[in-house]
């Protein structure tokens, strides 16, 4: 669904997520966010009336669920077309935005919570990553994996990929993701051979 069909509430999620991750959470105001998304500030408000951190989470579970959903699709597969799709999604985002957008999750991530505390955001983002991270350690499993050894890959390649994407927007170049997948596919290879 085109982000301009998605309905009111989802669009202002999509937006927000969309903003997120070329800008990072802190930098933006929900008003901002509300326009990005062409939505009336007061329904921003209706529908996320914790503000801020509410909505961010939401975008942050969003995306998560976005990428998920293509990591569960392809993982049936095996663990390198997993890992394939993961690192074509981030390669569309960052080459289809001139480098201008990256990770939401991430981004929110690296956010300093204030006082120790733990923003709603910056939770649903621990969350995304750890999904993240099973899906991958879960289908390595099946593949052959050691249940440990699957889980250490599973984070190695949410870390690197995560990692990458920064890379690529700072050098405005893919590269640094070709060296990544290599790397991580010799990594699974020799992960289910075992």
């Amino acid at each position: 669904m085109a982000k301009g069909t998605l309905p009111s509430r989802e669009r202002i999620v999509a937006g927000a997520a969309d903003m997120i991750s070329r800008r990072g959470l802190s930098a933006m105001s929900i008003r901002e966010m509300a326009k990005h998304a062409n939505a009336p500030l007061g329904s921003t408000y209706h529908y996320f009336p914790q503000g801020k951190q509410q909505l961010a989470a939401e975008a942050v579970r969003y995306t998560g669920e976005l990428v998920s959903a293509s990591l569960r699709k392809e993982l049936e597969a095996g663990p390198a077309e997993g890992l394939r799709a993961f690192l074509a999604l981030w390669r569309k985002i960052v080459v289809s935005t001139a480098f201008n957008a990256g990770c939401p999750v991430l981004a929110v991530a690296i956010e300093e919570p204030r006082d120790g505390e733990v923003p709603p955001a910056l939770a649903a983002a621990a969350d995304v990553f750890t999904e993240w991270e099973t899906l991958l350690a879960d289908s390595l499993s099946d593949h052959g994996a050691d249940r440990e050894q699957a889980a250490q890959v599973a984070t190695l390649i949410v870390a690197a990929i995560e990692g990458t994407v920064a890379m690529c927007r700072a050098k405005r170049s893919t590269e640094p993701l070709d060296r990544t997948a290599t790397q991580l596919q010799l990594l699974i290879d020799a992960s289910i051979r075992h």
